[in-house]
């Protein structure tokens, strides 16, 4: 595990993981790269390769899940009225058409980051802990 060999301490790269994957889940692909590089630089005290490790969450066969994860998260949280993601909506969508679903799914990605970033900032973190002590 390249995390348990990080020199640092387990909270930092918890944190790194952490803000790593609240990165990862933004639907700004194509720039995850640029703000984990701005974020690494402006919160010195976490792991920078923990963040870049963490931002790879969406990679290609998870970032279909992830946004739609996080669309439907928004689209809830708004009282559905937004479009659903279904296969007839997707073969008749036009770029034209991107406006409206745009709210639910920063909204909802940015929840659904917040929770993952949670969840892993505790579960990297107590793996991490453990791994460091069998070494």
């Amino acid at each position: 595990m390249v995390l348990v060999k990080i020199n640092n301490t387990p909270e930092n790269i918890a944190l790194g993981v952490a803000i790593g994957i609240f990165i990862g889940v933004t639907p700004l692909y194509g720039f995850h790269t640029v703000i984990v590089i701005i974020m690494a630089m402006l919160i010195p005290r976490t792991n920078k390769i923990a963040i870049l490790i963490g931002s790879n969450i969406s990679i290609p066969p998870t970032a279909p899940f992830i946004s739609w994860g996080g669309y439907w998260i928004g689209r809830f949280i708004l009282g559905n009225q937004y479009p659903a993601i279904e296969w007839t909506y997707l073969k008749h969508f036009r770029y034209s058409n991107i406006r409206e679903i745009l709210l639910p799914l920063f909204l909802g990605s940015f929840i659904l980051g917040l929770i993952l970033a949670v969840c892993s900032y505790f579960v990297i973190l107590i793996l991490v802990k453990k791994f460091k002590k069998v070494e």
